[in-house]
């Protein structure tokens, strides 16, 4: 078993260095410009020259024009207001960047920082930055390591959705093949496949809307939320939004002057001290936050676990059926073995071999975020930083985002794809002798 996983994990370091690659190709192939702005950030909004290589001469330092002549900077020369000079800034950045060596050179240095997480900073002027101002300027890597917990409540959450209901019902539908229980599962499995994401989302919201609208109205009032909260919004978000009169708030109590949110998640993303704001809720004592964060995030898990129920049922009656047809489990029928006991016992362990390969390449996937499920919901996350990120109005795409994701991504499949064989090869021994 030791060989198997050593000569598996000899695998990952070219996997990952492929892969960053590819990232390096693309990213090369961007203008200068963004490379830089994806790297340090959006210039000042002070600065007339930005990130451009020239700029006039009046731009560049107003203090150096002297009626119609002007000193440019580096190199230095006496030139005219609108002239065009080297831009200073450009320059040091470039070299900063290391854009003025060898391609190989470049390669090399994308390599060390895409593995020591110096994934450049979020813009302060693209989509994402307006969507969430919290992570402007914000090193990706660190932008990430916020929003990740929360896409990790959720993926935990809709597995536990999964796995309730997506292999019991699978085996289910396998043993009664062909009876109404079967037909069920198929008409489930299909449906699934049919309904996108974002649709279910946005029925389930409404849907939920229109339920609870006549009870409530359109304001809220909920033993932790004595100020009320729009109606919409306890469907929606992350955490409760209400505003902020003075030091009092409609669902937080007293805050210091300014704040929306309690100290421990200040800005309304990182949270302290674990990063996972239902268990960190419950470590302040603010239990009824733990319970409403726990809440919000439930129909987005359902809406995920729906989709991936459908995929996954058919993986786990396939493989049941075809394990149920070998010689081993006729063999435990002919010696009068009850046939719940033959389901579970015999045919069980051996038909989840393919159900795990699935099951872990999916809950990697899951990491990765839900650009459209976040969206939807307008929860934190990955997925929903990403979804930001490649929006092109509100001031453009994010380049460092998109590909700080990409590299988060690829981490995280590598990983699964290791434990997966893992997980494989000690539920079918025959696995490490291939």
């Amino acid at each position: 078993m030791g060989t198997y996983i050593a000569r598996r994990a000899l695998l990952v370091p070219p996997v990952l260095i492929g892969v960053v690659t590819i990232t390096f190709v693309l990213f090369s192939a961007l203008p200068i410009q963004d490379q830089l702005i994806s790297h340090f950030g959006s210039p000042n909004i002070h600065s007339k020259c930005g990130y451009d290589p020239t700029c006039e001469c009046q731009d560049e330092d107003s203090g150096s024009v002297h009626g119609t002549s002007c000193q440019c900077t580096d190199p230095p020369k006496i030139t005219t207001p609108t002239s065009p000079c080297t831009n200073p800034t450009y320059g040091v950045l470039v070299d900063k960047l290391g854009l003025q060596y060898p391609i190989w050179q470049q390669w090399t240095t994308y390599v060390y920082r895409a593995f020591t997480f110096q994934w450049g900073n979020v813009s302060n002027s693209t989509s994402v930055a307006h969507a969430v101002p919290q992570i402007a300027g914000v090193g990706v890597a660190t932008a990430i390591s916020w929003a990740l917990p929360y896409t990790l409540e959720l993926a935990m959450l809709s597995l536990l959705i999964i796995l309730a209901i997506a292999i019991p019902l699978g085996n289910l539908s396998a043993v009664n093949r062909n009876r109404p229980i079967d037909q069920a599962a198929r008409v489930l499995s299909f449906s699934g496949f049919a309904l996108p994401g974002f649709l279910l989302g946005t029925f389930l919201i409404l849907g939920m809307v229109l339920l609870v609208l006549p009870h409530t109205g359109q304001l809220v009032r909920t033993p932790w939320c004595h100020g009320g909260e729009p109606l919409i919004e306890e469907f929606t978000y992350s955490l409760p939004q209400a505003l902020t009169s003075g030091t009092q708030n409609a669902c937080y109590g007293t805050l210091p002057v300014g704040a929306n949110y309690p100290l421990w998640v200040a800005n309304g993303i990182q949270s302290t001290p674990t990063g996972f704001i239902t268990v960190d809720a419950a470590l302040h004592g603010d239990y009824w936050l733990a319970l409403d964060t726990l809440f919000r995030i439930l129909l987005p898990a359902l809406v995920i676990a729906y989709g991936t129920i459908a995929g996954l049922l058919r993986f786990v009656r396939n493989s049941m059926l075809e394990v149920m047809n070998l010689d081993y489990v006729r063999t435990a029928r002919a010696k009068g073995v009850d046939e719940a006991l033959v389901a579970k016992k015999h045919a069980g362990r051996n038909s989840m071999n393919v159900t795990i390969t699935v099951l872990g390449l999916t809950f990697a996937g899951f990491l990765g975020g839900f650009p459209v499920i976040e969206e939807v919901f307008h929860l934190n996350g990955v997925g929903y930083m990403l979804a930001q990120a490649v929006n092109p109005s509100q001031g453009g795409i994010d380049f460092a985002v998109i590909f700080g994701s990409t590299l988060l991504f690829t981490f995280i499949i590598v990983a699964a794809n290791l434990i997966v064989d893992v997980l494989y090869a000690y539920l079918d021994p025959r696995v490490r002798l291939g």
